[in-house]
């Protein structure tokens, strides 16, 4: 149904690259205009190997998940009425093997607190509601192995 396309560019920048010390970093670059600067996790390739100032792919993924969930979430919220003010979600990735005994992102934790205002507050049923049904339409969520879990606030 849609195409979404990423630039991933990296360049060797005459450092050495057979003795596997070289620089991780490298661009993500996005139909927008936008440039975000990408690295392995330090936690798995050591600095200075890795920036960690950088996005990792994991710290992406779980992103993804969390601005995904969001996005529906706020489309629904404001279908029935509701006012959002703010949205902030401390997401949680966690990395360990898999059934198949591989490594991967094996469950995500989204812990998103929302702070409404206006006339139409929606109580914990209907705020439960809203994320139940943003998560079923998560096109993210629905695209990865890992459970994903969401624990409002």
């Amino acid at each position: 149904m849609g195409e979404h396309l990423a630039t991933v560019e990296w360049s060797r920048a005459g450092q050495a690259f057979a003795d596997n010390r070289y620089s991780r970093a490298h661009d993500w670059r996005f139909d927008g205009g936008a440039v975000v600067r990408g690295s392995s996790a330090p936690s798995s390739v050591p600095v200075p190997m890795s920036d960690p100032a950088a996005v990792d792919p994991e710290e992406a993924l779980v992103a993804a998940v969390s601005s995904c969930h969001m996005l529906f979430f706020l489309g629904y919220a404001a279908k029935a009425g509701f006012v959002v003010d703010r949205y902030r979600d401390d997401a949680v990735g966690m990395l360990g093997r898999d059934g198949r005994d591989k490594m991967s992102i094996t469950a995500i934790t989204l812990r998103p607190e929302v702070v409404f205002s206006g006339e139409a507050r929606p109580d914990a049923a209907a705020i439960g509601d809203l994320h139940h049904r943003a998560h079923e339409a998560c096109y993210i969520a629905n695209s990865i192995r890992a459970e994903v879990a969401v624990e409002p606030r």
